[in-house]
């Protein structure tokens, strides 16, 4: 993920879900509330609280994530078969992610 206006990857997204940033702050969620998103080819809008944080920086205080304004995402409409089995593909999406918390580190 980039830091808005800067260019910059700030954050890193990955299964679990799992959001780590550059200080090695680290969030992992888990969903509590999704909606559909008004794109039908969109993957759904989520509301996440934090199942477990880890570090001192930026994400260690983060008490829930939401996800919206997605598109694409979804898999293909056609599903798979047998001729697919085994194989793994990625589908492209984006979204904005919000991060609350309680408070945020200050520098110092």
């Amino acid at each position: 993920m980039d830091a808005p206006g800067t260019g910059s990857r700030t954050l890193r997204h990955y299964a679990g879900p799992t959001w780590e940033a550059n200080d090695g702050s680290k969030v992992v969620g888990e969903v509590k509330a999704r909606a559909d998103a008004p794109d039908a080819d969109a993957i759904p809008w989520l509301l996440l609280t934090a199942k477990s944080t880890s570090g001192s920086g930026v994400l260690a205080s983060t008490l829930s994530v939401q996800r919206v304004q997605t598109a694409g995402g979804k898999a293909p409409a056609s599903g798979c078969g047998p001729a697919q089995a085994q194989q793994e593909i990625r589908v492209p999406y984006t979204a904005t992610y919000y991060f609350f918390a309680d408070s945020y580190p200050t520098k110092t």
